[in-house]
C-alpha cells in the first residue's frame, strides 16, 4: 500500500526532525519573551485510526489531521487550547474474515470518514514549556465512504451509507502530551475515543451493535512568537 508508506515515511521525518529540535535546544542559550496571554500557530500531522466494533483490531487506518490552535494562558503554567481541525478517521483491513455462520467471507474492508474537529483542552507546563492537558472534542461529519469486498459475489451486501449511517456528529474525550522542541516548535501525540457511539444498529455480519471511534494522533505544533523559557 504505496500510500501507507508515503504516510509512514512522513510520521518518521517528523519524529527524526523533533529528535533534532531537542538535541539543538538543549545546546542552545535560553530566550525572553514578554508575557503574553494569546499564542496561535498551524497544526500539521496524521491518525492512526480504528473502529472498536467493527470485527478488526490494530489502528491501520492512517488519516490527516490538520488545522490550526489557539492558547489562552490563564497562570505561568496553565492554559486553555482551542483546535480547528480536519481529521481523518475510520478503519481499513485486508485480513479475510469469515463473517459467522453465514457463509459470507469479507476479504477486505475500509471505512473512510472526514470531520471537521473543535477539540477544547486545559493544558499544564512544566520549567521547559513541555505540556500535557485534557479535554473534549465535537465532530462533525463531512463525508464517508464504505466499501466491503465479499465473497461469493451473489450475496447482497447492504449499503452501508443508507442502511447503517453514522453520526453526523461525534463526542470525544482526549488527552495529549507536547514535547517542546526549540522556539515555537511543539511535538504532540494525543489519544481520544469516541464518548457516544458514532453509529448503532449495525449489522451482525460486519460488527457490533454499536461502533467507537478510537486514534492515535502524532503532530508537529508551531506558536508564532512562542520563545523556550526556563
Amino acid at each position: 500500500m504505496a500510500k501507507n508508506r508515503h504516510f509512514a515515511a512522513l510520521v518518521a521525518g517528523t519524529l527524526i526532525a523533533c529528535g533534532l529540535c531537542v538535541t539543538s535546544s538543549a545546546q542552545s542559550s535560553y530566550y525572553e519573551e514578554d508575557p503574553r496571554t494569546f499564542y496561535a500557530g498551524p497544526v500539521f500531522g496524521g491518525n492512526f485510526t480504528q473502529v472498536d466494533g467493527d470485527n478488526y483490531a490494530g489502528y491501520s487506518k492512517p488519516g490527516f489531521n490538520v488545522g490550526g490552535v489557539l492558547y489562552m494562558h490563564m497562570a505561568p503554567k496553565v492554559a486553555a487550547s482551542m483546535e480547528i481541525l480536519f481529521s481523518q478517521k475510520g478503519a481499513v483491513s485486508n485480513i479475510v474474515k469469515n463473517a459467522g455462520l453465514t457463509g459470507l467471507i469479507i476479504q477486505k474492508y475500509r471505512l473512510n470518514l472526514n470531520y471537521a474537529e473543535v477539540p477544547v483542552m486545559l493544558q499544564f507546563f512544566d520549567k521547559r514549556k513541555s505540556h500535557a492537558g485534557f479535554g473534549l472534542s465535537v465532530s462533525r461529519l463531512i463525508t464517508m465512504n464504505e466499501r466491503a469486498d465479499v465473497e461469493p459475489k451473489s450475496v447482497s451486501v447492504p449499503d452501508f451509507e443508507r442502511d447503517f449511517p453514522v453520526n453526523k456528529m461525534d463526542y470525544n474525550f482526549l488527552v495529549g502530551a507536547n514535547l517542546h522542541c526549540w522556539k515555537g516548535i511543539f511535538f504532540n501525540l494525543r489519544f481520544q475515543y469516541s464518548l457516544t457511539p458514532m453509529r448503532k444498529n449495525i449489522d451482525p455480519r460486519f460488527g457490533r451493535t454499536e461502533q467507537f471511534n478510537n486514534m492515535f494522533a502524532v503532530r508537529v505544533i508551531y506558536l508564532f512568537g512562542y520563545n523556550s523559557l526556563r
